[in-house]
């Protein structure tokens, strides 16, 4: 599914088969979950060629996910992404998910390690949450208390979280999971930032105790560019109830509207929602859509 015997992956600095690359199986990040981790996306462009959406804003948060894990880290924005450049090619890749990991040393201690490693994979993947409307379910798992880790940092172990809250949403028969914070304010999906609309703008969890993502940043941006307005602030799931519209977005997932929150349908057609505007031009965008019709005037 994520590779064959003819797939190439990067691994410490060099270009390795992933049916024959190794790992310590004494290493502290497959015992401890001690390792951070980004999930980007590659697109062919509207004029045929093959780029990296915000390459620099994911390795950079990769560097400041390390770092904040007190994980040694070496390597320059420019030497990933030319590393990551040149996977997609061996693998002859446009459409792709890549996935960088910084993984700790064998180390059965709680010390400070010395050294890490990396490896960069990528891999044909549709929308994470596929394309249909969502019927989200709210998770009875929270978010950690943001003072018990470091919630800016994408830590491999974090996620063991959202693995829990998605499974309970699909064994009850939903699509996803909508995570709520210590306090029972709406938080963030597994994997995702959420948006719902309301009395024509969009309102999202203020920062604090959500993961505030690359892709809801892009979406900030796309709101201002199609003056569309936002609001960051604490809020419930019987808010989201109450609205027209809602949606999450990621890299993996990109932008997905919801059906539904707990069964409670929303109030306007998808088609008919400004959200529907934010997904139209976010898809746009990552295919540079738009440059290559200003380039071909």
């Amino acid at each position: 599914m994520y590779y064959n015997e003819n797939t190439i992956i990067y691994l410490n600095g060099q270009f390795v088969k992933a049916a024959e690359a190794k790992v310590d199986l004494f290493g502290q990040t497959l015992h401890y979950g001690y390792g951070v981790f980004e999930g980007i996306r590659s697109y062919k462009t509207a004029a045929g060629e093959t780029r990296i959406f915000k390459a620099e804003e994911h390795f950079e948060r990769l560097r400041n996910s390390a770092q904040a894990l007190n994980l040694p880290y070496r390597w320059s924005v420019d030497e990933l992404i030319d590393a990551t450049y040149q996977v997609l090619r061996q693998n002859e890749l446009q459409d792709a998910y890549i996935r960088p990991l910084v993984y700790a040393p064998a180390n059965m201690s709680f010390n400070v390690n010395t050294a890490s490693y990396i490896t960069i994979q990528a891999w044909q993947m549709q929308p994470f949450l596929g394309e249909k409307l969502l019927r989200v379910f709210t998770s009875s798992f929270q978010r950690p208390n943001p003072k018990g880790f470091k919630i800016e940092a994408k830590a491999n172990g974090h996620y063991v979280n959202s693995i829990l809250a998605s499974q309970e949403a699909k064994s009850n028969g939903f699509d996803e999971a909508l995570l709520t914070d210590m306090n029972g304010y709406v938080a963030e999906g597994p994997g995702a930032n959420m948006f719902f609309e309301q009395n024509g703008k969009l309102i999202t969890p203020a920062k604090g105790n959500i993961l505030p993502g690359i892709t809801r940043a892009t979406v900030l941006e796309i709101c201002s560019t199609l003056d569309i307005e936002v609001e960051e602030k604490l809020f419930t799931t019987e808010e989201v109830k109450g609205a027209e519209a809602a949606f999450y977005c990621g890299t993996a997932a990109e932008v997905i509207g919801w059906e539904s929150l707990d069964n409670v349908p929303f109030s306007k057609p998808w088609s008919e929602t400004l959200s529907k505007r934010v997904q139209a031009a976010y898809a746009a965008r990552v295919i540079e859509a738009e440059v290559y019709a200003e380039a071909s005037v």
